[in-house]
């Protein structure tokens, strides 16, 4: 009993993997409302590797898996499958409107950085679908 305890003590408590910001998820929002997509879910996931080193991809989701992480962040229900969540853990997703690269999410996750997505002062400057903030 008292190591069940000690397991149970060691073992994180489930709560927000990704941090949306307030831009991030007023943006999700709003498509659901657009498109009338009651009971879905933002989905991020690693959609593979590119210059730096992880690129992650979005969908709206309405497909919950028993393996697959949900919980909500800033109004919005964010669903991660089983193999992605461990490159977004403490990740932070922002809507950017920048005038050269154009609209769009960007993924800070400094989880992916842990896992080798290292890159010198400069940044990528890839222009893909990651942000290689530090």
């Amino acid at each position: 009993m008292l190591q069940e305890l000690e397991t149970k003590l060691q073992t994180p408590t489930e709560t927000a993997v990704i941090t949306l910001t307030t831009t991030a998820s007023d943006a999700v929002k709003n498509i659901l409302t657009e498109r009338n997509l009651e009971g879905y879910a933002l989905r991020v996931y690693v959609s593979g590797g590119g210059c730096c080193g992880v690129n992650f991809g979005m969908a709206l989701d309405n497909n919950f898996r028993d393996v697959d992480t949900t919980f909500e962040t800033n109004g919005v229900k964010v669903v991660v499958d089983e193999v992605s969540i461990d490159y977004l853990r403490g990740a932070t997703i922002d809507f950017v409107n920048d005038p050269v690269r154009g609209a769009g999410f960007a993924v800070d996750s400094p989880s992916a950085q842990a896992h080798g997505h290292e890159h010198g002062e400069g940044g990528c400057g890839c222009g893909g679908s990651c942000s290689c903030q530090n």
